[in-house]
């Protein structure tokens, strides 16, 4: 991404709600039709399954030419709905840097021909901007990928004083505290510590046209996290009294992209500190979804409660090096996982593509007294049983879509791309 363009990787539609796949047969689209709330949340959901460096960048419709200033402001207001619901989430923030505007696209039916604007998301009361949009071949593989592994253990205290708060937003604060600590960790990029302002494909080998040969190209990437401040920073210690805890400990995968066009090495670490972030608030969100779907009980006060977080699946968007991801329970099947994919991306995706990232991983959570969480059980004291759940398929089940007409949301990529004017 710079000022002047963003990459587009995907366009996919939005999932009818059953009752509205009927009216999906008619021609016309109606405004009362636009589901916010469903759209939004399909927008929520395919953010999940994108690594760092990709982002859901705006929403399209498709209508006929006649209804084309109707829907402007209702795409408008879809547009920031989904930017406000997907940064909610959010461990970290955008940089003054970075673009800060989304897309709205609509495609006439009938003469195929495409408005492109954007707004600043910054500006609630931004007005629209026109935008260019280009077709451009040969961006499938223009794509680095950079991965790591990351051994997290984040111990998350659950003061008395807060009862009134969810284990949810109880454990989100003690994520945000844990966020700071990723944010000002160092990243040895190939083992090796760069400079920020450098080109990350120094030193590679060019072609003879002078291009650098950058497809398919992966870094490997760790992370090393302060273990002290440094002497110039006070610290002081806090006392409280808590009900419980809870632990996450284990080891995460973690895949990202940037563009192969100059990229830099501060891009390159900037997409990987938010797949890491990402990728263990998802986790935990999808578990308290499934925990509060289930309506599993707490146990007693004096118990320790083990669950499941789900591990991540990887598989290859086609006709792209870029992979995109899912989360799997254990009790999960194949044939469960590319059903979500195919009802989330709108696309097909073959059982064999698809990439276990990570062993079964064990996890536990509680709201009371002593709960823990382990992505990787190696703690000497074995967990109980843990608790199997079906979260994931009860999700897809309530992701929504916009009826009568196409909308989808866009996820910043390749194959399309649009320069804003």
């Amino acid at each position: 991404c710079s000022s002047q363009k963003d990459y587009v990787i995907l366009a996919t539609r939005t999932p009818p709600k059953e009752e509205q796949s009927e009216n999906l047969k008619h021609p016309k689209a109606k405004l009362d039709n636009l589901d916010e709330e469903w759209a939004t949340e399909h927008a929520c959901q395919v953010s999940r399954m994108l690594p760092g460096g990709l982002l859901v960048l705006g929403v399209f419709i498709i209508t006929t030419l006649e209804l084309a200033n109707d829907f402007q402001n209702a795409l408008r207001r879809l547009m920031f709905a989904v930017e406000k619901s997907i940064n909610r989430k959010r461990l970290w923030n955008f940089t003054e840097e970075e673009v800060s505007e989304r897309v709205t696209l609509h495609i006439c039916a009938s003469t195929k021909k495409i408005f492109c604007r954007t707004y600043d998301i910054h500006d609630p009361k931004s007005s629209a901007r026109p935008a260019d949009w280009k077709y451009q071949s040969g961006l499938s593989s223009s794509w680095l990928s950079l991965e790591c592994t990351v051994h997290i253990n984040i111990h998350i205290p659950l003061s008395a004083t807060s009862v009134s708060y969810t284990l949810e937003k109880n454990t989100k604060n003690g994520l945000t505290r844990w966020a700071k600590e990723i944010e000002n960790g160092v990243y040895l990029i190939n083992g090796q510590v760069k400079d920020e302002d450098c080109d990350l494909l120094e030193g590679q080998k060019k072609s003879s046209r002078g291009n650098t040969q950058a497809a398919s190209h992966s870094f490997d990437v760790r992370v090393l996290t302060q273990l002290l401040l440094n002497s110039d920073h006070r610290s002081t210690a806090t006392v409280q009294i808590c009900s419980g805890s809870v632990n996450l400990k284990g080891a995460v995968k973690c895949r990202a992209y940037i563009h192969s066009s100059k990229p830099k090495v501060k891009d390159a670490v900037q997409a990987v500190k938010r797949d890491i972030l990402n990728t263990v608030a998802d986790r935990c969100e999808i578990l308290f979804e499934d925990l509060l779907l289930n309506e599993i009980p707490e146990k007693k006060d004096s118990e320790k409660e083990f669950h499941v977080l789900p591990y991540r699946v990887f598989v290859p968007l086609p006709g792209s090096t870029v992979m995109l991801c899912d989360y799997k329970f254990d009790d999960e099947s194949a044939e469960e996982i590319r059903d979500h994919f195919m009802e989330m991306l709108d696309h097909t995706i073959q059982i064999e593509d698809l990439e276990i990232a990570e062993e079964t991983n064990t996890a536990c959570m509680s709201s009371s007294m002593n709960s823990q969480a382990s992505l990787d059980n190696t703690d000497d004291e074995q967990p109980k049983p843990p608790i199997k759940t079906t979260m994931l398929l009860k999700i897809q089940q309530n992701i929504g879509v916009i009826a009568a007409f196409t909308v989808a949301v866009l996820a910043a990529g390749i194959s399309f791309h649009y320069f804003s004017d």
